[in-house]
C-alpha cells in the first residue's frame, strides 16, 4: 500500500469538483471526481471547520466514537469504469471490520478521524505526474477558483 494525502480540492473547467490525493513525495496525483457534498465536507475538513450542525460524516464519526470503534485508516483499493472503490478500516475492541465506502466519504472521515489513508498499486497506476497534471499557471487559476469557492462555503455556513 501506498500512503497518500489529500492535496486539496480543485475544479476541473467545468467546475466539478476533483478530490487530489498526493504521495508522500508529492510526485504522483490522483485526481478523484467527487460529488459538491462530498467537496465541501473534504474541504471544511482540511480548513479544521466545523458546521453548526454536525454534516453526515461528524455524525459517523461520531457514532463511531460513541460505539467504541476507531477508524484507523482507509484504502482506495480499486478502480473499475473509471470509478474507484475504497475500505474504510474500523476497529472495535481488537476486532478490525473492513467496510465498503466510496472514496470520498472515506477521505471525509479519515480527515476528521487522522487516518492514514492509502492506495493499492492497482490504483497508484492510475496517478499522473503532478507536473503533467498542472502547469504553474494553470494551477495558480484553479487555487483562485478553489478559495473563491472556499469563501462561498464559509459564508453558507454562517
Amino acid at each position: 500500500m501506498i500512503p497518500v494525502k489529500v492535496k486539496e480540492i480543485a475544479f476541473d473547467l467545468s467546475m466539478n469538483p476533483v478530490l487530489l490525493l498526493v504521495d508522500e513525495a508529492e510526485v504522483k496525483a490522483l485526481p478523484i471526481w467527487i460529488g459538491q457534498f462530498e467537496a465541501h465536507a473534504i474541504a471544511l475538513a482540511l480548513e479544521g471547520g466545523s458546521a453548526p450542525r454536525p454534516l453526515t460524516h461528524d455524525l459517523l464519526k461520531t457514532m463511531c466514537d460513541e460505539f467504541g470503534g476507531a477508524i484507523t485508516k482507509v484504502v482506495i483499493n480499486d478502480v473499475h469504469d473509471g470509478t474507484y472503490y475504497a475500505q474504510l478500516h474500523v476497529l472495535k475492541k481488537d476486532c478490525e471490520s473492513i467496510l465498503d465506502a466510496r472514496p470520498s466519504d472515506a477521505v471525509a472521515l479519515a480527515l476528521r478521524s487522522v487516518a492514514p489513508i492509502f492506495i493499492t498499486q492497482k490504483v497508484a497506476d492510475y496517478t499522473l505526474a503532478v507536473e503533467e497534471l498542472f502547469n504553474e499557471e494553470r494551477q495558480e487559476a484553479l487555487r483562485q477558483i478553489l478559495e473563491d469557492h472556499q469563501k462561498t462555503i464559509k459564508k453558507s455556513l454562517h
